[in-house]
């Protein structure tokens, strides 16, 4: 139960990030929104910037790592 409780812990949402887009850009996402019955945009937009980010790191591979880098940690690999 307790290892639980940490993951959880873990995974919690505690930082923010602000967006901005001009006013084509919002009606854009609006048609979409309502195109495609988003109904949670906060869901919607991590999950769309999370797949393009990780996305990127899969057709980067192998050189994401090259820099000694360990990817979601704040260790460093010393080489």
């Amino acid at each position: 139960m307790k290892r639980v409780q940490l993951t959880e812990e873990k995974l919690k949402r505690t930082n923010s990030l602000t967006l901005k887009l001009n006013p084509r850009e919002m009606r854009a996402l609006n048609v979409y929104c309502k195109r495609y019955r988003v109904r949670n945009r906060s869901e919607f937009m991590r999950r769309t910037i999370m797949q393009a980010i990780i996305g990127r790191f899969d057709t980067e591979y192998p050189t994401l790592w090259e820099q000694g880098e360990l990817l979601f940690t704040n260790e460093v690999k010393q080489n």
